[in-house]
């Protein structure tokens, strides 16, 4: 199952899917025989061994999936992370639309957008239970996944966990990018225009809000540098206004260094307008969808026009032959 990338991507992207069916059987009162959401890991071999409870409107947004081989001393081979399924799957869901859910998401959906999110109960309660998982049996024999805001919530606890130099091989399907969606321009003059002008103007002003610091030397850790070596999978659909911006986020950053002025482009890599205001509230200035490296997998389509479909998870749990997959790696 797990030997195979297409299947491993396949594998994390059906298991968010079972989160999502999880909340539906809950809401729809569905338990026992009558539950949808086994089928999504029973057919790879997994067991859902906890649930993650929202704890302000009750709702399922997570699980914690256990692999139970058929071999009974498969996960005792030393080889076994790196050359099969994991031992664990952390997974998260997006955004659920129905009554019972659509307050709560749509507010953290909210928080996202400004930076908020990780002060949420719900981020909060994600990385405490990643922290346990990989205490209990190191990062190599897990995995992390999670499809739009369940994506936010996976690449802020890989990244928090990759600040301590526990690198945990994650999937994010669709994860959003707090800004305005250049990436949808057609002209690409104008698109690329837009871009220089953005990363001059972000670079000056984070130069500007350094310098304003009272103690510079207190920054000379750079948790954006100790980053560079934790390389996440990141599944994004152009026609998507949640996540294309990823796509010109990492291009204009190669563009850049081949015109000579990349360093103008690490400095604004690292930063969002919105999160350099927050610094200068006082705020986490910390702009969670920024990261430095990344593997890009783009659904190139052509068939995918609404934005339900361009954005759902369905997508990535079949093979299609109009992908097209790059590394990022900042050094």
């Amino acid at each position: 199952m797990g030997r195979i990338p297409e299947h491993r991507r396949s594998v994390a992207a059906s298991l968010v899917q079972g989160v999502y069916i999880l909340e539906r059987d809950r809401q729809d009162k569905r338990y026992g025989h009558n539950a949808l959401a086994p089928h999504w890991w029973q057919f790879f071999h997994f067991q859902c061994i906890q649930i993650l409870v929202d704890q302000v409107d009750s709702s399922i947004f997570g699980a914690i999936f256990e692999y139970k081989p058929y071999t009974p001393n498969y996960l005792g081979h030393p080889m076994a992370p790196q050359h099969g399924p994991p031992r664990y799957v952390i997974a998260f869901r997006g955004t659920i639309t129905k009554p019972e859910t659509r307050k709560r998401d749509f507010k953290l959906d909210g928080q996202l957008v400004l930076n908020g999110l990780t002060r949420s109960t719900r981020c909060q309660n994600a990385l405490q239970a990643v922290q346990r998982v990989v205490t209990q049996v190191g990062p190599a024999c897990v995995w992390l996944a999670g499809h739009s805001l369940g994506a936010a919530i996976a690449l802020q606890a890989g990244k928090d966990m990759a600040k301590g130099r526990c690198h945990i091989e994650t999937y994010l399907f669709n994860p959003p990018y707090a800004s305005v969606p250049i990436e949808k321009l057609k002209d690409p003059y104008l698109k690329n225009g837009i871009r220089i002008a953005s990363s001059v103007a972000t670079a000056g002003l984070s130069v500007l809000a350094k310098g304003l610091r009272k103690n510079p030397s207190s920054q000379q850790y750079d948790p954006f540098k100790v980053l560079c070596s934790w390389i996440p999978y990141l599944f994004v659909n152009p026609k998507d206004l949640i996540c294309c911006e990823y796509i010109g986020y990492f291009e204009h950053r190669e563009k850049m260094e081949e015109l000579g002025i990349g360093g103008i482009e690490r400095i604004a890599t690292k930063n969002s307008i919105v999160s350099l205001l927050s610094g200068a509230l006082g705020r986490d200035g910390e702009a969670p969808h920024l990261i430095p490296s990344g593997f890009l997998t783009k659904n190139m389509v052509g068939i995918e026009q609404d934005i339900t479909l361009a954005h759902g998870i369905h997508q990535w749990w079949k093979s299609h032959p109009y992908w097209h997959s790059e590394l990022y790696q900042m050094r």
